[in-house]
């Protein structure tokens, strides 16, 4: 069999001792952890190692002995290494030295309790003991078979490394009767800056968890559960963004520990696109506020407002004319021309109606970019759609008048055939008509025909516009969405730790020579970007409907409403 020993690097120059760390058997693999420097008592590393193993549920003992050859070897240190084995009684004792200035090592093993000793195989493979400490191992998406067992194995060593953290607790300057080199013998790691503001977090998280707690409360209370309000927070895209950004603000200031890495991982993407959308929307307030940029978008709002008007306007005359040469039945044209004029009048009146407020509206809505840029662009949209109100007015008459043509065109069509829809069985059966039925399906028929040129125009035209407005309103909230949903630490700690975020490891030979040890480098396989993004990105409030281009078409033929984006518990008409 062939006998796999994980070693750390750090432990290379380390002066002679015995190795402690884990044995797999299953795997037939050692890993090893740190080594216990000469001299020392068995009784207390033994002692040592039960209260590891009691506080990291590690089975940590003594694996083997670790020989440095820049100390002279003599006599009574060779046979003291070969003795340890029957103190610490270990199958097999690991014999791990340097053989001079030469690169290559001798590793072997004893069984001297072993009947039938066999001779193994032994790969020694070097590990980076910080880096596998603070990564964790993202197996791969979809991964079976023998990729799957591989995996395992890995997760059984990096599980191994992380759960032995109290063992590199202690350094080379405490004083205890054990020394140990690991990969943080020189001193733990450790930031006064970061240790300050642990300290800080802990009030500052209780205070922002109550006021939380009460804006919550009053978000949650039956005042806001009545018509207008509810109705206004289910359609405002602003309203629903708080909301989304409050459930961010109660995860991230909770008390309560993450369980596992994913848990530690969203908080920590949460708070970071807090931050840098909160500093985003700063900016975007000092921009608004300074040299009165304010005063010159309200100026500029209004004459858009009009030129928007007299477009609709020039458009509907075009539309009572001949459009396009095309021959329309004037009356209805003239009727829906007309109606659809006296629209935009009472538009251009609201407009002028509230030009005086204007800039004092947008003076306190550049306020709100204080609570970050996501909400400043969904008052951004929220203002697009109380602009286009009546763009959305003039496509809504237009799809239902079309759509009840289109359903009263089928309809009759179903006479002609002697059908009809069964509405129980939600299929269509025969049916036999009388002489006037058929003669009134006829000339309604007829009628709703002759009209359907006139009302599809009508139709297309304010479907483009609509569809227009639509698109602009989808690329904000895609943006809105993309600063909500982007995992932004984990994408960092990809860039400058890649480490940290391992989807597998690949092996390096170091040396490898006949009668010697094979010696691998283990290094650590980040987890690609596209990988970071799908396995940490955070869910956002909308739900962008993800029809086919098929789906699309036939709800424009039919005439049903389209909304550029579709929120949670909302049904599409």
């Amino acid at each position: 069999m062939v006998l796999k020993v994980f070693f750390p690097s750090c432990c290379s120059s380390a002066d002679s001792g015995i190795l402690i760390g884990r044995w797999i058997s299953e795997q037939n693999s050692a890993v090893i952890l740190a080594v216990v420097h000469f001299p020392f008592i068995p009784v207390q590393v033994k002692h040592y190692l039960g209260e590891v193993q009691r506080v990291t549920k590690v089975s940590v003992s003594v694996l083997g002995s670790w020989s440095n050859s820049k100390q002279e070897k003599e006599e009574s240190l060779s046979e003291f290494l070969e003795d340890l084995g029957t103190i610490f009684c270990h199958e097999p004792w690991i014999q791990i030295s340097k053989e001079g200035d030469s690169k290559f090592w001798s590793c072997s093993t004893l069984q001297k309790h072993s009947k039938n000793p066999q001779e193994e195989e032994i790969i020694l493979v070097y590990y980076d003991q910080r880096k596998v400490m603070l990564s964790h191992l993202h197996p791969p998406l979809g991964t079976a078979g023998q990729r799957a067992e591989d995996t395992s194995k890995l997760s059984a060593i990096f599980d191994t490394v992380a759960r032995s953290q109290v063992l590199f607790m202690t350094d080379r300057y405490d004083e205890g009767p054990i020394k140990l080199t690991h990969w943080q013998s020189d001193g733990m790691e450790a930031s006064i800056i970061v240790e300050l503001l642990k300290q800080a977090s802990v009030p500052a998280c209780m205070l922002l968890t109550f006021l939380l707690s009460l804006v919550s409360g009053i978000c949650k209370s039956r005042v806001l559960k009545f018509w207008p309000l509810s109705f206004l927070w289910s359609k405002l895209s602003t309203c629903e963004q708080l909301g989304h950004r409050l459930q961010h603000l109660q995860a991230i200031s909770s008390n309560k520990k993450a369980q596992n890495q994913h848990q530690l991982m969203r908080k920590a993407n949460i708070f970071v696109s807090l931050l840098i959308d909160v500093a985003l929307g700063m900016l975007l307030m000092s921009w608004l506020y300074r040299k009165n940029h304010i005063g010159h978008l309200a100026d500029t709002l209004i004459p858009v407002a009009d030129h928007v008007a007299e477009e609709l306007q020039d458009l509907l005359q075009w539309l009572m004319g001949a459009p396009a040469g095309l021959k329309m039945n004037r009356a209805l044209d003239q009727v829906l021309g007309r109606f659809f004029l006296y629209h935009i009048h009472l538009w251009i009146s609201y407009i002028h109606l509230l030009s005086p407020f204007i800039e004092m509206i947008l003076w306190y809505v550049g306020l709100s970019a204080c609570l970050g840029l996501t909400v400043a662009l969904c008052i951004a949209s929220d203002i697009i759609a109380l602009l286009t109100f009546h763009i959305y007015c003039f496509y809504v008459y237009g799809a239902r008048l079309y759509c009840l043509k289109i359903y009263g065109l089928s309809s009759l069509w179903r006479l002609f055939r002697g059908k009809k829809w069964n509405v129980l069985r939600q299929r269509v059966d025969s049916c036999s008509y009388d002489l006037d039925q058929l003669f009134i399906g006829t000339l309604l028929f007829t009628i709703l025909l002759f009209l359907l040129p006139t009302t599809a125009l009508y139709y297309l035209v304010f479907t483009l516009l609509r569809l227009l407005v639509v698109i602009v309103q989808g690329l904000i909230h895609l943006l809105v969405d993309l600063i909500d949903s982007l995992p932004l630490y984990s994408l960092i700690l990809r860039l400058c730790r890649s480490y940290r975020l391992a989807a597998g490891v690949k092996f390096r030979v170091l040396e490898q020579q006949d009668g010697k040890p094979l010696r691998l480098l283990m290094q650590i396989n980040p987890l690609s970007y596209g990988g970071v993004v799908q396995m940490y990105r955070l869910p956002t409030y909308s739900c962008y409907p993800r029809d086919s281009w098929a789906s699309l078409c036939k709800k424009l033929f039919l005439g049903e409403l389209i909304y550029p984006w579709k929120h949670k518990g909302d049904k599409q008409n």
